[in-house]
């Protein structure tokens, strides 16, 4: 946590209501994002017990599974949510933008938008990335058939969860994250995660401070859990008897149809405060005005739509249950150079995020006192145009001379530091030498170079293109990382999944192998060897 998000948490507290720490928006906001509220049943490793989904206030669908033990059922969910998915999905693939490429030599196609998830938190995103992995190696026929558009789901849900892994990217989006990253509650990070109680904070009723509400917020008969975990009293004392009555009607249509009905309605109200928090956080974050980069974050993602929904109409396999060894450290890679650009766009678009570097000593302000915009550097070859700057500054300066700084206001101009001179009254005067934006003459175009009075930020974070390391073909994989892997002949079975069982990403509970049984639930049915998680 970093000292200005510390100081903002402790005015949010003595408040009682939280603090701003964006003045502009870092994510990207669909105009149509499709809200989904998944609920799991506890006990069973991501067994899906209903969702909440659509992509306006008034348009949403209730999906459930009455017995989240049942394959049948399980699967007739995801076809379920296949049919609400699939079409959003379809909905942006309709036309089409040129982009150029190539320095404007050439020309590539992309969808004008992309679709976008909303979930309540992160535990909602590991709900799809799971959903997505047992599903998207399914098949429609074979000795357990699903429908035909169960693995079409699977593959875009991992999609999906692959994005979210991807800083920047807005194409799935957990709302407690995205709300945490423009508002410091007085709350701990873990609190945060309960969206009834950050909202609380944020945007707390008439009449009650932002600790009243949280506090308030932290009843489950008030607001319930925003999944996909359930609360316990609601699960024994009234899932478990609607469960109960659903599998002692099976056979008795009448009855089974009451019983249904029944435990739709109790879903429902579980699950509907948390479908009205999620709209309300939608209009909270509509109320910021975009940063100034965020479309170009967006663009990542409408390439990235437009790549995968390429790969799935040709044809393509599905994502691999594991990536092998260079496949693997060129996404590690991809991943750490998006990171470090979004750290850097985030504070050239915001100047409370860059007041955090301000105070690590990798930025300072300070104001234009003299400029030389006419000065020339002829000892080089051929005479180029490098003019010069003074700035006075209250902030400590710790760049060495020599180092590269850059302006957010000018950032394709570089700033090297020439002199750094201490003044009175605590002052520091900086002398910079500019180069780069100021075209190829050796005259300036008009406010390419500072005037004096204007106050600037200098930094040495830089938002250049950073070229991509260089891996070797898969052929090539070195021995140290297992060698070359070994040709998988068409149309075998992939096996069991790496990551199922006992692994990081199973969720089991006790051990592997284990199932923990909650509720009168059918037995097991369908594929023996399967691993819904």
């Amino acid at each position: 946590m970093s000292t200005l998000r510390a100081l903002a948490r402790a005015q949010a507290l003595a408040a009682g209501v939280a603090q701003p720490v964006a003045t502009v928006r870092h994510l990207h906001l669909s105009g149509r994002p499709l809200v989904l509220v998944p609920l799991a049943m506890a006990g069973e490793a991501n067994a899906p017990l209903a969702a909440l989904v659509g992509d306006a206030p008034d348009a949403a669908r209730l999906l459930v599974v009455p017995q989240p033990r049942n394959r049948d059922q399980r699967f007739a969910f995801a076809a379920e949510l296949a049919g609400t998915v699939l079409p959003y999905l379809d909905g942006f693939r309709g036309v089409s933008e040129a982009v150029p490429t190539d320095r404007g030599r050439d020309v590539r196609y992309r969808h004008v938008d992309a679709p976008q998830l909303l979930v309540p938190n992160p535990a909602g995103i590991t709900f799809l990335r799971l959903l997505g992995r047992s599903t998207r190696f399914r098949r429609p026929d074979g000795d357990y058939p699903v429908h035909p558009s169960v693995p079409v789901l699977g593959r875009w849900l991992t999609f999906f969860a692959e994005r979210a892994e991807h800083p920047g990217s807005s194409a799935l989006l957990a709302m407690t994250d995205a709300l945490s990253l423009h508002w410091a509650t007085g709350q701990s990070v873990v609190e945060d995660l309960h969206l009834p109680a950050l909202l609380g904070w944020i945007d707390p009723p008439a009449g009650l401070t932002g600790v009243e509400a949280a506090a308030r917020a932290e009843d489950p008969a008030i607001c319930p859990p925003a999944g996909p975990a359930t609360d316990p009293d609601f699960d024994n004392h009234r899932l478990a008897p609607a469960v109960a009555a659903y599998a002692a009607a099976e056979d008795d249509p009448v009855a089974l149809a009451g019983a249904y009905t029944e435990l739709e309605g109790l879903l429902r109200d579980q699950l509907a405060p948390t479908w009205e928090l999620m709209w309300r956080g939608v209009g909270l974050l509509r109320g910021l005005p975009p940063g100034a980069r965020v479309a170009g974050r967006w663009d990542g993602d409408k390439d990235a739509f437009t790549g995968y929904a390429e790969h799935v109409d040709a044809g393509g396999a599905p994502q691999p249950r594991r990536d092998g060894a260079v496949a693997a450290a060129q996404r590690l890679h991809r991943l750490e150079r998006a990171l470090t650009s979004y750290a850097v766009q985030r504070a050239y678009d915001d100047p409370l995020v860059m007041a955090e570097h301000r105070l690590t000593g990798e930025a300072f302000v300070g104001e234009v006192t003299l400029a030389d915009p006419k000065r020339v550097d002829d000892t080089g070859k051929r005479p180029v145009l490098r003019p010069r700057i003074q700035l006075v500054t209250t902030e400590p300066v710790p760049m060495p001379l020599g180092a590269a700084l850059y302006s957010p206001a000018r950032p394709t101009q570089k700033a090297r530091v020439v002199f750094v001179t201490p003044a009175a009254d605590g002052k520091t005067e900086v002398v910079l030498e500019l180069s780069g934006g100021m075209g190829r003459g050796l005259t300036a175009p008009p406010g390419s170079v500072p005037e004096v009075g204007e106050r600037l930020c200098y930094t040495t974070l830089s938002d250049a293109f950073m070229p991509a390391g260089a891996f070797p073909a898969v052929e090539e994989t070195p021995w140290t990382h297992g060698g070359p892997p070994a040709p998988v002949p068409p149309g075998s079975d992939p096996g069991p999944d790496p990551g199922s069982g006992s692994g990081p990403d199973s969720g089991s509970g006790s051990g592997a192998g284990e199932r923990v049984v909650a509720g009168p639930l059918s037995p097991l049915d369908g594929d023996p060897g399967e691993d819904w998680a």
